[in-house]
């Protein structure tokens, strides 16, 4: 058998064709031709949005399979331009991701679609999808978290578009798959191995909590958190150590960015 050094390059553009079709099963499937008259509106409004924030955006095109937008934001680019990433649709992610992650992503992508098509088709704009994976640049590895929701829906509720957000992840692996719905207290995590979605109580921060954080995002230290505070230092010690546990992270970091990225605040 060839090894995949020994391959042709017609051999090597067939299996990745495969790949890339494997994203597009038949949950992915748009209930007829979308009005591309609209599609400016959207972009421009991505377009708005990146310039305002530091997360990579970009717009994916379920019914013509590639991508309608991509920020010029770097934390995505791999070190191209955005009309570079654009052009190269979803063969990006078999160009900049771990081959274990691609496996992941294609998992991910089925598991979501299945999700959202159990939710009646006027609820499905409230949900979003999260996780983790490893885009690679030469050398660099770096793991990002993924949001993606939908944008734009056909008639039968079937998404046409979907808006996607990259940041830096708060995590240390790929994985931390979860579903989330506007407005509902609990979540959805999935596990590769189970293939299940299940149900879990979404953190609540008490107010000791909120204003360590809040306090914590302006840059002040424990000593200075404590006196606005009005608090003895070692009860802020101690809330921040509970509020690690509570968030499941390490450091004062990454929990300011698991509740900025889940709304906690």
């Amino acid at each position: 058998m060839n090894t995949f050094d020994e391959l042709s390059h017609g051999e090597l553009n067939s299996i990745k064709s495969s790949k890339l079709n494997k994203f597009f099963y038949h949950g992915n499937t748009v209930g007829g031709e979308p009005d591309y008259r609209l599609a400016d509106a959207y972009v421009r409004t991505a377009e708005s949005f990146a310039n305002a924030t530091y997360q990579g955006v970009y717009i994916i095109d379920y019914f013509r399979k590639n991508f309608l937008y991509v920020s010029p934001n770097p934390l995505f680019l791999c070190g191209m331009t955005a009309e570079q990433v654009k052009s190269l649709g979803y063969q990006f992610y078999l160009d900049h991701v771990p081959e274990d992650e691609i496996k992941m992503l294609l998992a991910i992508n089925q598991a979501g679609f299945s999700f959202i098509n159990k939710i009646p088709p006027a609820e499905r704009k409230d949900y979003t999808i999260s996780y983790d994976f490893h885009i690679v640049n030469g050398r660099d590895k770096l793991l990002i978290n993924h949001k993606l929701t939908g944008l734009a829906y056909q008639p039968d509720g079937s998404v046409w578009l979907g808006l996607s957000l990259v940041s830096l992840s708060t995590h240390s692996k790929a994985g931390q798959i979860t579903m989330h719905c506007r407005g509902k207290a609990e979540f959805w995590e999935y596990d590769l191995s189970t293939k299940r979605w299940d149900e879990h109580a979404a953190p609540v921060l008490n107010e000791t909590e909120k204003t360590i954080l809040t306090l914590s995002i302006q840059g002040l230290t424990i000593n200075a958190i404590a006196e606005r505070a009005h608090l003895a230092v070692d009860s802020v010690k101690s809330a921040r150590r509970r509020l690690f546990d509570k968030l499941e992270v390490n450091n004062i970091s990454e929990a300011i960015s698991y509740a900025t990225n889940y709304k906690l605040l």
